[in-house]
């Protein structure tokens, strides 16, 4: 019988042979770059969120959009957009606006689509506030005193005579002319202060 050659094993490097420290140095220093790199899912979220914002261009009113600062290759995107009824070509048209919202910085854009969203919410919750002011003059007793507390340029003795008129004209059934009135005085004494 023949004796069984022996196969070499390969030996594993040491720290000063294989790989080298130097190796190992640029092996640690490729991992640290490339996780302050996004990764593709957080580039693919941000890209997505672009092409969001670029919805939102799309969905303005043709006067809101003149007023943003906005580079002419992406509002001529913007524009097309609007005109594409096909849901394949919008659908790429939308992918294309989001890529030429690379070249644009969004915040200052979703500031001001965040404010022209506010607006009508801001004037609603004031004229919300204006209503529950009134209520409570026509239903507390107290309701008086506080408003006048809070807002020192309340003529007292006018609101006084139109709560009065007001409630005058609830009990006889007559037009709410006073309570308008009442209304249309607390809009203009309470528009500039906040809530």
């Amino acid at each position: 019988m023949r004796p069984l050659k022996e196969i070499p094993q390969p030996e594993a490097p040491s720290a000063d042979e294989g790989l080298g420290q130097d190796a190992s140095i640029e092996a640690g220093e490729d991992a640290s770059s490339s996780s302050s790199q996004p990764s593709k899912t957080r580039r693919k979220a941000q890209m997505h969120a672009l092409q969001d914002l670029g919805e939102a261009l799309v969905s303005l009113a043709p006067e809101k959009m003149r007023t943003l600062d906005l580079p002419e290759r992406l509002a001529d995107a913007v524009t097309e957009a609007r005109s594409i009824t096909k849901w394949e070509a919008r659908r790429r048209q939308m992918q294309y606006i989001g890529r030429l919202m690379r070249d644009v910085d969004p915040g200052p854009l979703r500031e001001q689509l965040a404010r022209w969203a506010e607006g009508p919410q801001a004037e609603r919750a004031h004229l919300h506030r204006i209503e529950r002011w009134r209520t409570r003059l026509l239903s507390e007793a107290n309701a008086l005193d506080e408003l006048c507390g809070q807002f020192p340029t309340v003529d007292r003795s006018h609101v006084a005579a139109l709560v009065q008129r007001t409630r005058h004209e609830s009990a006889h059934g007559g037009p709410p002319r006073a309570s308008r009135e009442l209304f249309r005085y607390l809009n203009a004494r309470l528009a500039a202060t906040p809530s």
